[in-house]
Formats: C-alpha cells, sequence, structure tokens
C-alpha cells in the first residue's frame, strides 16, 4: 500500500479514536495480561449487547464509528492485502482470491464481510507502524514481542492469517466481538508509538534545524496531521521558517493544493455506502440490504465477475475528495497558533489567484479544471478562517479566478458548496458583501469613474452568483415538473386570432412574423431573422441552465434572498448606465463587453430593479412616440388615427369604466399590439383634467374596483385571506381575461401600483410555475390546515377517520355545489395512508391549475402582450412583482416628512407646515390613505417606501377659505396658509373625505 494511504488511513484512525475512546475501558494496549483480556472482552460483549438491545442514538453513533474502524481494515484487506505473500484468506488482496474492486464495489463488500463477521488479517499499516514502534522506542521493542506471544493464546481477530484459519468458528464470533474493544486500544498503541517517535524527532529537529522526515512536502501535499505535526514543531524550536515554506509553497501550487486535505477512499467511499444503510446495528443486516448497497453491482454475493470503476464525477456531481472537517480544524488551529502565518497565506493566495486568471483561459483538461474546483474548495474555506487579513488582498484575486472558470467547473463548485459546506455559505456571502462595499469605497473607484468599471466589484458579484446557486440548492427545493413550459410558446386564442403576433424588429412575439410587419419580408436578411429569433426566447443564466435549477424551485432557501441585497451598491449604480450596457449585450451578445448589474439582479434592491424597468418602459415609449412622429412627417399625414398617435390614448366615461376601457383595449390588440407599448394617456370625458400621470392612476383605480367587484362574477373572494381569485365557472367570455391582463401589464409598464389583493400563487404561475399544494396557504388557508392534518396523520385508520375518496366538491361564486372526480371511478378509492400524497397533489393541481386553465391561459396572454419584451423575468421574484404591482405595505409618514420638499414660501419651519404634520400624525390609517389618494393619486405606497415618493408642500396663497387642492401628476400638495391650526384641520379632512374627478383651476 502507497504512502498515501498510510497517511490517509492514520488519519482516520485518529479521528475514530478521538470519537470512541471515551467509550472502552482505559488500557494501553491488546497485548496486556489476561486479567485485562477478559475485561476487554466482558466489555466487548456488552457492547455488542446493548447495540442489540438498542441504546440512546449519541451512544449509537459512538458504536456505529467504531464499527466503521473494523470496515476500514476490511476494506484495505480488500483493495491492497495484508502483505502476507503466503496469506490463505480468500477475503484478503494478499491470497489472489479477490478480485479487482472499485473504492465503493469494495466498501460495500467491506460492510458486507463486517455483518458476516469475516475473517481480519493483519495490516500493512499494522507491521509497519509496529516496525516504526520498535525502532523509535527501545524499551517498547520486548514488550512488543512478548505481547505477539501472548497474542496468539487468547482470541482476537488481529492475528496472523494461519491462526485466524485454525480457530473454530464459535472462537471466530467471539473474536470479531471483541474487536469492537480491542480495535481501538490497537489504534492507542500506535498512536503512543508515533507520538514516541514524534518526541524524538522533534528532539533531533531542533538540534539540526530541520523538519522531521514525515513533514517533508511532495507531490501528494499535506494533511491536517502533517500540518499540526510541523507546527508544533517549529514552534518547539521558536522559529516558523520552514513553516512559512511548506504553507507557501503549498497555496501558491493549485496541484499542491488540490492533492492537500484529501479523505482516504477508504472514508469517502465507507462514508457514502453508510449513509444509504439503514440505522441500526449493521451485524443485522438483510441480505437484500447488502446487495442494495453496491447500486449497479447488484449481484449475487458468489459472483467473481470483475468489476469496472466508473468516474467518480458521474455518480455524484457533487462529490468531494476534500476532507472538509479535518480542513476546517486545521486552519483554525493554526490560527489560533500562529495567525501571523495567515499573512503568508494571503501572499501566496495572491498569487495562486493571478497563476489561475491567466491560465484558466486555455486550460482545457478535465482532471486541470477538476484540481482547480479541489483546490478552490480548499481556498474559500482557508479564506473564511482569514477572512479579516485578506479580505483586501488574496479574495478579490481568487475571487477574480472564479470568474474565469468554465460553466461546467462553477456547476461542480456551487454542488459541493450545497451539498458539503452548507454552513460556509452564509459566512462567504457576508465575506462577499463586505469585499463588494469595501471596494466601492476604495480609491480605485474614483478613479475608474463608474462602479461597472470596479474588476473587484464585477468578480465579487461573480462568485456572488455562485453562492446564490449554492444557497437555493441547499434549500427546499420543488420537483422540476412544477415548471411550465416556455410562457411564449402559447398560441393565440381563437378570439384574438387576428392579432399579428410579432411584428416588432425586436420582440418576443410567441409564433410566426405577423403580415403587416412595417419590413418588407423579402427584404429582411437571414442574418436579421436569426437575431430576432435569438431575442424571442427568453434569457436563461448559463449556469443556472448547467445546474437544471430555476430559482423560483427554492420558497425557502437556506439564506433568505434579502440578505444578497447591497443598498450601498445599488446607490452607486447608475441604473441608466447599466439599462444601456444590458440592451447593448442582449442585442449583440457575441460583440457586447462590459459588465451589467441586471444579469446579477439578486444583489440589487427592488426599488433598483424597478428603476431599470422604469427606464426600459420609458425608453421604448419614447422610441414609440419617435416612430409615430416620423411616420406621420414622412407622409404628409396629419390625422389623429390611433396607428398613427404617438400615445396610447383612452376616452373612458366615468360611469362605464370597464365596458369603454374593455371595448378600446380590445380594439387596439387586435389591430396593432404595439401601441400598447406607447405612452398612456387616459382622458374621462366631461373633464378637464389633462393627464401627466395623475388622471391614469385614478383610471387604474376605477376599473381595478369595478373587475374585482363580485357582481361581474369573474373572480371570487376569500374571505379567510382576503384574496381574489378566477371564477371557474364565469360566464365571462375568455377575452373578457385576456383584457384585465392587459390592464395589469399596463399598470407596471406605466408603473402605476394597482390595488389588488392576488394571492401570491398568481405570480409564481405568471413567471413560469404551477399552483402546487404550498400555495393554497395563501389562497385558502382553511383547506391548507386540513389537507396538511390529513398529510401529517400517521395512524392506519385513516378511512373511517377521514372518510375522503378522490371525489371532491366545491362552491362556485353562486354557492352552488359542484362536485369533481380527481382521477377515474374517484368515488370509490378511499384516501389511505399509501395514496394521500397522491390525493393531496391531485387536488392542489385541480384547483390551482386544471379548473381555472382557460381563463389563466387568457389572462396571462394579456399580461404578456404588454411585457413580453421587458426585462421582467430577468429581475424578479415572484414576490417582487407583487410588490411592484400592489405596493409596499409599510406606511411610514416619519420618513414621508423627511423626504417632503417645500415650495412658494414654505419651509420646515413654517408653523402651517408643523400643524400639517402634527394633524397628519394623528389621523387614522384610513384618513392617512386618504391623504395618499388626494395628493398622489394613490393610496399605496410604492416600491422603496414613501421616502420615494418625493411629495411637495406649496403655498397657495394666504389665509383663506379655500380647500387645499393637489397636482397628483406631480405629487404636489397645494396649501394655503391657514392662520389656525384648527382650520387646516377642518379644511384638509373635507378636501380628502369628499374628493373625486378632476378639473382645471
Amino acid at each position: 500500500m502507497n504512502r498515501t494511504n498510510e497517511k490517509d488511513l492514520s488519519d482516520d484512525d485518529s479521528r475514530i479514536d478521538d470519537v470512541s475512546s471515551s467509550t472502552i475501558t482505559a488500557a494501553t494496549g491488546c497485548n496486556d495480561d489476561e486479567t485485562n483480556s477478559n475485561n476487554q472482552h466482558s466489555s466487548a460483549a456488552r457492547g455488542m449487547s446493548s447495540i442489540h438491545a438498542g441504546q440512546p442514538s449519541e451512544e449509537q453513533e459512538l458504536k456505529r464509528a467504531t464499527a466503521k474502524k473494523l470496515i476500514e481494515q476490511y476494506f484495505y484487506q480488500l483493495i491492497d492485502g495484508c502483505g502476507n505473500t503466503e496469506c490463505t484468506n480468500k477475503h484478503c488482496a494478499s491470497s489472489g482470491k479477490v478480485e479487482k474492486l472499485s473504492p465503493n464495489a469494495a466498501a460495500a463488500r467491506a460492510i458486507q464481510l463486517f455483518s458476516q463477521e469475516a475473517t481480519l488479517c493483519y495490516t500493512k499499516e499494522h507491521h509497519r507502524d509496529q516496525e516504526h514502534h520498535s525502532q523509535s522506542n527501545p524499551r517498547s521493542s520486548s514488550s512488543s514481542s512478548s505481547s505477539s506471544s501472548s497474542q496468539k493464546q487468547r482470541p482476537t481477530s488481529m492475528v496472523s492469517e494461519s491462526d485466524t484459519l485454525e480457530c473454530p468458528a464459535e472462537e471466530e464470533n467471539q473474536n470479531m466481538e471483541v474487536t469492537y474493544e480491542c480495535s481501538e486500544h490497537v489504534t492507542m498503541e500506535k498512536d503512543t508509538a508515533a507520538t514516541s517517535s514524534s518526541d524524538v524527532g522533534k528532539k533531533e529537529s531542533a538540534r539540526s534545524g530541520v523538519a522531521s522526515s514525515s513533514c517533508t512536502l511532495d507531490e501528494n501535499g499535506v494533511d491536517g496531521k502533517m500540518l499540526k505535526q510541523l507546527c508544533d514543531q517549529c514552534i518547539e524550536r521558536g522559529c516558523v521558517v520552514t513553516l512559512v515554506d511548506q504553507i507557501s509553497a503549498i497555496f501558491s501550487s493549485c496541484q499542491l493544493l488540490a492533492n492537500s486535505f484529501q479523505r482516504s477512499k477508504a472514508t469517502s467511499s465507507i462514508d457514502r455506502m453508510l449513509a444509504r444503510a439503514p440505522q441500526g446495528d449493521l451485524r443485522k443486516l438483510k441480505k437484500e440490504d447488502l446487495r442494495s448497497l453496491e447500486g449497479d453491482l447488484d449481484k449475487d454475493e458468489d459472483s467473481k465477475a470483475p468489476i469496472e470503476e466508473s468516474p467518480q464525477e458521474s455518480s455524484d456531481p457533487a462529490h468531494t475528495s476534500v476532507d472538509i472537517e479535518s480542513l476546517r480544524s486545521t486552519m483554525k488551529a493554526l490560527y489560533t497558533a500562529q495567525p501571523s502565518i495567515f499573512d503568508h497565506i494571503d501572499a501566496a493566495l495572491q498569487k495562486l489567484g493571478e497563476n489561475l486568471s491567466a491560465e484558466l483561459g486555455s486550460m482545457q483538461s478535465t482532471e486541470q479544471l477538476e484540481s482547480v474546483v479541489t483546490a478552490l474548495v480548499i481556498v474559500f474555506e482557508t479564506l473564511l478562517i482569514g477572512s479579516a487579513i485578506m479580505i483586501e488582498g488574496g479574495f478579490p484575486r481568487i475571487c477574480s479566478a472564479v470568474g474565469m472558470l468554465p460553466v461546467k467547473s462553477q456547476a461542480r463548485l456551487v454542488r459541493i458548496w450545497a451539498h458539503h459546506c452548507p454552513d460556509s455559505i452564509h459566512p462567504l456571502l457576508q465575506q462577499l458583501q463586505q469585499l463588494v462595499t469595501i471596494s466601492i469605497f476604495s480609491p480605485a473607484l474614483y478613479r475608474t469613474g463608474r462602479v461597472h468599471n470596479n474588476e473587484d466589484v464585477g468578480n465579487a458579484v461573480k462568485t456572488m452568483k455562485l453562492v446564490f446557486y449554492a444557497n437555493i440548492l441547499a434549500g427546499e427545493l420543488e420537483p422540476t415538473h412544477f415548471r411550465e413550459t416556455d410562457l411564449r410558446d402559447t398560441s393565440l386564442p381563437t378570439y384574438l386570432s387576428l392579432i399579428p403576433e410579432d411584428d416588432d424588429d425586436e420582440g418576443d412575439g410567441a409564433g410566426a412574423d405577423g403580415e403587416d410587419d412595417l419590413m418588407d419580408e423579402d427584404d429582411e436578411s437571414i442574418e436579421h431573422r436569426d437575431r430576432r429569433s435569438k431575442q424571442r426566447q427568453k434569457y436563461q443564466d448559463p449556469l443556472e441552465k448547467e445546474l437544471d435549477v430555476n430559482p423560483l424551485d427554492c420558497r425557502t432557501p437556506l439564506v433568505p434572498y434579502s440578505e444578497f441585497y447591497n443598498e450601498t451598491l445599488c446607490d452607486q449604480i447608475e441604473m441608466d448606465h447599466d439599462y444601456l450596457v444590458y440592451k447593448s449585450m442582449s442585442s449583440l451578445p457575441a460583440n457586447g463587453s462590459g459588465f451589467c448589474f441586471m444579469y446579477y439582479s439578486f444583489i440589487l434592491t427592488p426599488a433598483t430593479k424597478t428603476l431599470a424597468l422604469y427606464y426600459d418602459s420609458r425608453i421604448r415609449m419614447f422610441s414609440e412616440r419617435r416612430l409615430s412622429v416620423l411616420y406621420n412627417a414622412s407622409t404628409g399625414n396629419r390625422t389623429s388615427m390611433q396607428g398613427l398617435n404617438p400615445f396610447l390614448n383612452l376616452r373612458i366615461r366615468r360611469d362605464h369604466v370597464v365596458d369603454d376601457a374593455l371595448v378600446e383595449l380590445e380594439i387596439i390588440a387586435m389591430s396593432n399590439p404595439k401601441d400598447l407599448k406607447k405612452q398612456l394617456v387616459v382622458e374621462f370625458t366631461g373633464e378637464q383634467g389633462i393627464d401627466e400621470g395623475g388622471v391614469s392612476k385614478e383610471f387604474f383605480q376605477l376599473i381595478v374596483e369595478e373587475i374585482f367587484n363580485p357582481d361581474y362574477g369573474m373572480f371570487v373572494t376569500n374571505e379567510d385571506s382576503s384574496t381574489v381569485w378566477f371564477n371557474p365557472s364565469s360566464f365571462e367570455n375568455e377575452a373578457q381575461f385576456t383584457l384585465i391582463g392587459i390592464v395589469l401589464g399596463l399598470a407596471i409598464y406605466n408603473n402605476i401600483i394597482l390595488a389588488v389583493e392576488f394571492p401570491m400563487v398568481v405570480y409564481r404561475k405568471l413567471m413560469g410555475m404551477k399552483g402546487s399544494f404550498l400555495d393554497l396557504k395563501d389562497l385558502n388557508p382553511v383547506l391548507f390546515n386540513s389537507l396538511n392534518s390529513l398529510l401529517e396523520y400517521t395512524e392506519n385508520d385513516m378511512e373511517e377517520v377521514f372518510m375522503q375518496t378522490f371525489k371532491i366538491g366545491y362552491r362556485d361564486v353562486f354557492g352552488n355545489t359542484l362536485e369533481h372526480e380527481l382521477k377515474p371511478d374517484g368515488d370509490k378509492i378511499f384516501v389511505t395512508q399509501e395514496n394521500k400524497q397522491e390525493f393531496i397533489e391531485l387536488y392542489s393541481d385541480f384547483l390551482l391549475n386544471q379548473s381555472v386553465q382557460k381563463q389563466f391561459h387568457a389572462f396571462r396572454r394579456g399580461f404578456q402582450m404588454v411585457t413580453d419584451e421587458s426585462p421582467l423575468h430577468l429581475l424578479f421574484r415572484p414576490e417582487e412583482i407583487e410588490l411592484i404591482v400592489c405596493g409596499s405595505k409599510e406606511f411610514d409618514f416619519d420618513e414621508l416628512e423627511k423626504s417632503t420638499e417645500y415650495e412658494g414660501g414654505f419651509t420646515a419651519e413654517s408653523q402651517t407646515i408643523k400643524d400639517f404634520w402634527t394633524i397628519v400624525h394623528g389621523l387614522s390609517m384610513e384618513a392617512k390613505r386618504k391623504l395618499l389618494q388626494f395628493t398622489t393619486g394613490s393610496d399605496r405606497v410604492p416600491v422603496g417606501g414613501l421616502a420615494r415618493l418625493k411629495m411637495v408642500i406649496a403655498r397657495n396663497g394666504p389665509d383663506c377659505d379655500r380647500l387645499p387642492t393637489s397636482h397628483t401628476c406631480f405629487n404636489v400638495l397645494l396649501l394655503p396658509e391657514y392662520d389656525s391650526k384648527e382650520k387646516l384641520e377642518e379644511r384638509l379632512l373635507k378636501a380628502i373625505n369628499y374628493s373625486k374627478g378632476f378639473g382645471m383651476l
């Protein structure tokens, strides 16, 4: 067996000894007098009986760890043998009777041999350790010799092969039970010998000034035990030069680092097999359990067919050979003993990061990239321990190397973090946030001008993306079958079949090009059509695609999504510039350059994302307006036809808001859907108000109130959750739901907040997810709790207790009871423990998906007609879309007071202003909402809170009897300078309570 396996086995022995030594009788070895042997035997018997009888979980874990110790010995016996060329043990590689086994196969076979209490030989490590013990400690030589002779006189599993084969079956079984205790004492004896040898080596090294040969650096790197030993030697000599040289060499070399802190092949393979093994006594495993452990090697135990070894990555993409726990304990101990060493580690990591950044571009070998990933796992664990020292040194350079990794290697790193280092995700995120903040305020930022040009910020954000996806994988994921297909693949319903699906040069239409396209089809180049085809496809992050994960799959991540926001960064980002970079990169991805934060939206606050959406909609509005004006100028057409109008004009009668709006929108959608992208201008018939934003706000408020009125029968309201849902038995045709989707899309497009109370599942479905059982919690909490109680019920009398079949009943908007069978003959199938999960999934799918499929499909189509080209899907999660649609729920009028500006002679110190805010803070919440409605045209709070409202209070003359007035388009409140607080309160309350309609002052 090679030196690496010897070292790894020694590490495993020491770790297991630390765990299980407290459960055994103190002794110096297995080779003491007969009394100690009997005591050990009785102790082992008690240990075995206690396992069979059942132990508390902690004690069972200790016994399981002891069993793992023996399984490792079987493993090495199968792989490398005992070293005896005359060995006759059929379970030993030295006998020539064991076929070549892969690590996984050997681990499964070792567990099988342990359960059968098979013969166990001396291992080569045991021979070497005894020889090393004799050489380093002459006084123990005689005792070792006598131990060998006495060992043959009593039953034990650690005897020579010939002696073992002569033992009867009963004695052999007794031998295996003794091993539970005896193996621990053998390990303690080896540790004692190693300690004695180490002490002698330290003294000799102290005289010569050279480290012992056991710690000499080679191509195999180092492990935790070697590094700790070297550190102790250097501290004892009072000179850390050797330690610094070794550390610097390791952490500056990718290959040396990748070979360090490795788990032994026994530990990694056995851990995987034990994780799949049933809990409890491993000796009681059934034959079926043993065979299932072999996975693809599921064959008869007597089969001698050779087993091919397959790459580990193909079976477990998250596999890593790094011993994470050993790495952490070693680096923490090193940091405690010699914190100054981390200065040298930092310098080495800077060199490593620079080398990787230069070499990764040309690195193609899979083995080389795998070594880089392994090295980075070690590096980031080290960075977390020495973060205070490395935050401005090695950390940014390592992040630069991570950004250069191929997507597949990044995915490997993400999976390793998610499965093996979940407790490092939050600390790593905090360190990256700190690095971003520090880099923002560094002098380099002011030299480069924009935060987009700061490479340290960009590299940290790129690395944070890996942490973001690791955080998702480490959270609670839903099955992938809840994902919808591409939303843009939906075909047009028949009632809107005349709508051209894509007549925009830059559109993301659903199907073929429309016949009314302004550009002649014959003149359109193939290259142009290819570019348009790519633009129609929804953007998907390459790493997301490689991992086959969607952020919407994870409802509860390991770390809340809000932890990824960086408000300091968002304050520095120029979103107008970032949006232009986004458009450049999205339109010409091959030639796009620069860094765009919109592709890393997890770090942006909802308010910053809303600003990006605002720029997108305004630029599109201006573009449509410009094209209309140019077309009119070129054709000499001065008419006011809708197709040539630079605005989306709606003339609405206040008493027929819904009818007028839906009719006009339907005409526009059928004639030229591009007009929906123009700036909305609403005019109420018979009123003088000019729409600069305020009239549109009231229009949306009125139409929402009417549409969701129960009298229309399009939506139903759940009294328990106060949310509205699609009426599955609505008499309205699908066109009405399409037009309602257009209204919702127009509200987002025109940056208007609506008073709608949709459950979260609506926004999840708009983003491409199907409704599932957990979505019922927001929509119908009573039903959710009822189904959850059924799911948690564990008794076998479920049929008698619940008396529930696969036939369900529900009520429509008129109170009528309707029935539905979730599967054929559902009224004859009772819900049992075996099918309750299926029942809940079918029930949820029917309520949230199937029963409203036509209504929601039409609603979503209308929504996409307005938002299909916007970066909505790129930027926002469902809960954030709810925020931009409905506004924030935090009414902080103190923030509003701080952000309000004053004009016309008013200041914050004016008595009228002081009285105004005193009155406002004393109003009820309902009155405060009316004040917002009166001043801004909406009683909703914008994304980011009232501080972003930018309200203006202007002096409107001296004291008089006039009521306060407002310009809702500009959030301006016109307030006369009343001579008393009482008069101000009376006039203000009357104004906000009796305000409806618009007029010219």
